[in-house]
């Protein structure tokens, strides 16, 4: 209950910095239209031509070889997108905490000038992805459990890579690196998260749940319509809004690691618990 308390906090300090650029909303709407394009892309030619589930243990050299470099490719384009809507979303956010008035135009710029180090970043993003996936595929049980321990160690490290690769136009390994030593640096060793977004949006979006649920229970065509409509907007919107709000955080934890700057908003012991020893 701490912790989604102190979440809580966080997101509404966030929430302040997005009433005042609400356009910011704008790039997680594209990056997730993006996101189902390339995914189409991608699955539609995979289910025709019947290549869609990964290979099993006996299968060929060149069948793995093919799936998981599809894989791969499709990894490397997805992050590439998300990256670089992320990159603009905490250009935004930063040059609002730090006095300016930035716009959307601003966002895209900022996010266009680093292409190369995005690029890079995706690269490595998506090796770490496929790395973690061919240990799931490898062992489902096991695997799963060591992948999602790696996964959570990898989220925490790289927290802050984003914003170093914005604000300080840094190359993809100088920034992994800075984002680790910041996160020591600030908090100590051995940090996690002690914040839970993802537990708050989904506790939000309990009552659209329900009222798809309803909508069906109801039995009536019209009802069922109603309720499935209002209820996928809901979620969608969440979905933008969450998205905003954590590259929001991102932009603020890495001005209160780099400069122990406290954005316009934040409360100090706020930020200062926003990362816990393990």
């Amino acid at each position: 209950m701490s912790r989604i308390a102190r979440t809580w906090s966080l997101m509404s300090a966030c929430w302040q910095v997005l009433k005042q650029d609400k356009g910011l909303l704008f790039f997680p709407l594209i990056s997730g239209i993006c996101c189902l394009l390339l995914l189409a892309s991608f699955a539609v030619p995979l289910y025709v031509t019947n290549h869609w589930q990964p290979p099993g243990r006996d299968a060929a050299a060149i069948q793995q070889a093919t799936y998981y470099g599809v894989l791969f490719l499709f990894y490397v384009c997805n992050y590439f997108i998300v990256i670089f809507f992320n990159a603009a979303i905490v250009a935004c956010a930063t040059l609002r905490m730090t006095g300016g008035s930035p716009t959307v135009v601003d966002g895209f710029r900022a996010a266009a000038a680093r292409l190369p180090v995005i690029a890079g970043w995706a690269v490595i993003s998506a090796t770490v992805g496929l790395v973690l996936r061919l240990i799931e595929d490898r062992s489902q049980k096991v695997g799963r459990f060591v992948a999602g321990l790696l996964g959570a160690a990898w989220t925490v490290v790289s927290f802050l890579v984003v914003p170093i690769l914005v604000v300080e136009n840094k190359n993809p390994f100088v920034a992994l690196r800075d984002s680790t030593a910041l996160l020591k640096k600030t908090w100590g060793e051995q940090v996690a998260g002690n914040f839970s977004f993802g537990l708050v949006f989904f506790l939000l979006a309990v009552p659209a749940i329900v009222l798809i649920v309803l909508g069906f229970f109801s039995g009536n065509v019209a009802g069922i319509a109603v309720c499935l409509a209002l209820g996928v907007v809901y979620l969608i919107a969440l979905a933008l809004v969450q998205s905003a709000l954590q590259s929001i955080f991102q932009a603020a934890l890495f001005l209160y690691a780099r400069n122990g700057q406290v954005p316009e908003g934040f409360a100090a012991d706020l930020l200062g618990d926003a990362m816990a020893r393990r």
